[in-house]
């Protein structure tokens, strides 16, 4: 989108067609659920990227002091919204239905649309201009391509459909192998690109890096709204005082927890980069790794109350949701800042795609896991799931000299 439209007009777009998402998902008809969907997905795909290429225009360099501490506010701006959902969303949908509660959601998206379109006279003008447009014969290539294939999958779809043999499955393996390879092979293209310079090739290589252990992190962490939501819902003591609360109020605890942190942490590296102490970058995300497998350490001890047939304390739940909120602000918008700092000239905006790539790999992966029957919640599959993300962030701070290397003068 941003190729085409650059980043601002993107973003504005990019609102609409989610908003036309969710008033899609609020019509009482079964038929319009995936279309639905896949309108907020469309849009969420050219927002995400677009919006946090912004974030980095308002701000001198890679090495602005103050570019992480913007990243974490702009972070605490993204869960005031993921605060309010559960809540109100998430309250009306279990009580009234949820046709509603998604036209309530495209209302929020149409007042967000328009507040960003009054407020864009504080943005850079940076995020007016088009980086890389396409030519005429690229828009040909690309909307000649992308009619093959849906054509291609509609043939296919219907083809499974007429012969009786579909099932969701059909439509669930497929897209999550997706997102599996399509990171892989985004960043193969943007490696062997050879118009990039030898500086931004050794950042590329150092980006992998960072890549993959948010992979690993979001793997675990996206499981706060399936793997420990489904565990609420079933072996959770949903209360707190006697007084009985919707297991979607879980979902509130991580956005209200971000808030409260966000600008601290902002405050934090700030304060430790005026005195030259602030940990590099490899620091905050080794550390994000070893937390968030620490969540899911904790996360056993739940596991094995309700294992003994006894209803876990909700704390529980609140502690391991703290423990990954810790994480997330140790790695996540450090994440979106560095990878600002390391993305190659000609692909700066599309970077920003790919660092959400490694979230689609995360959750990709444990996709495929429970497609393939694995139990999600099993004290086995729970304990190695921590051990890989504890092992991988020892390893990224292990490795950091050579990450390092790699950064060029990035930190």
């Amino acid at each position: 989108g941003d190729r085409v439209w650059g980043p601002r007009k993107t973003v504005a777009i990019a609102g609409g067609v989610i908003m036309a998402g969710h008033l899609v998902l609020a019509l009482p008809w079964e038929g319009t659920f995936f279309a639905g969907l896949g309108l907020v997905a469309i849009g969420s795909g050219l927002l995400k990227s677009n919006i946090s290429t912004m974030v980095g225009h308002l701000y001198d360099g890679p090495d602005d002091p103050r570019r992480d501490g913007g990243f974490t506010i702009f972070y605490m701006g993204i869960n005031m919204g993921a605060f309010a959902a559960p809540l109100v969303i998430g309250t009306v949908g279990e009580n009234v239905n949820w046709h509603l509660g998604f036209a309530l959601a495209a209302l929020g998206m149409g007042l967000g649309v328009l507040q960003f379109l009054l407020g864009t006279k504080h943005l850079d003008e940076k995020s007016l201009i088009v980086p890389k447009p396409l030519s005429k014969d690229e828009r040909a290539s690309t909307l000649r391509k992308s009619m093959i294939w849906l054509g291609i999958a509609a043939v296919f779809y219907i083809g499974t459909v007429v012969t009786g043999v579909y099932t969701l499955n059909w439509l669930l393996v497929p897209i999550t192998i997706a997102g599996l390879v399509i990171p892989v092979m985004v960043l193969a293209r943007i490696k062997r690109d050879k118009e990039l310079s030898e500086a931004e090739q050794s950042k590329m290589s150092g980006y992998i890096w960072f890549f993959v252990a948010a992979a690993i992190f979001w793997m675990i962490y996206d499981q706060g709204g399936s793997t420990l939501a489904i565990f609420a819902e079933s072996s959770a003591e949903n209360s707190v005082f006697g007084w009985d609360f919707p297991v979607s109020w879980y979902q509130s605890v991580n956005p209200v927890l971000i808030m409260a942190l966000a600008p601290v942490f902002a405050a934090f590296w700030l304060a430790l980069n005026r005195r030259g102490k602030e940990p590099s970058t490899i620091v905050k995300f080794s550390s994000g790794l070893v937390l968030v497998g620490a969540s899911f350490f904790v996360f056993l001890m739940p596991l094995t109350i309700a294992g003994d047939g006894h209803k876990a304390a909700a704390m529980w739940l609140v502690a391991i949701y703290f423990i990954q909120t810790v994480a997330e602000l140790t790695l996540s918008p450090v994440g979106l800042s560095v990878t600002t700092k390391m993305a190659p000239a000609k692909y700066a905006s599309q970077m920003m795609g790919v660092w959400f790539l490694a979230v689609t790999a995360g959750d990709c992966t444990t996709g495929l896991l429970s497609l393939a029957g694995v139990e999600l919640n099993g004290t086995g599959v729970v304990a190695a799931e921590a051990t890989l993300a504890v092992v991988a962030g020892i390893a990224i701070f292990m490795y950091r000299g050579k990450v390092k290397k790699l950064m060029g003068e990035v930190r």
